[in-house]
């Protein structure tokens, strides 16, 4: 067995095609697509990858949404002479 992995894009037309050169000719093969879509950062490392303990995200997003932070005022900034 053998393992293509590729980043493609899906247009407008929500159609996927694939041109993937394998070097087979005339021969039957079993082909498995699996969809993952890219993090819209750029990033294609999984989480894990990038430093981050595993479940991270899933156990913490949404953990201050009964007691939000709030940025009180932070008062007039001072007049400083300029630098030259």
């Amino acid at each position: 067995m053998q393992s293509i992995t590729l980043q493609s894009h899906i247009g407008e037309d929500g159609i996927l095609r694939l041109q993937v050169p394998v070097g087979l000719k005339d021969v039957d093969v079993r082909v498995t697509v699996a969809l993952e879509e890219t993090p819209k950062n750029g990033s294609t490392k999984p989480p894990v990858e990038l430093g981050w303990p595993p479940g991270f995200f899933e156990a913490t997003y949404g953990c201050l949404k009964d007691d939000p932070i709030e940025r009180p005022p932070q008062g007039e900034y001072e007049i400083r002479e300029e630098l030259l």
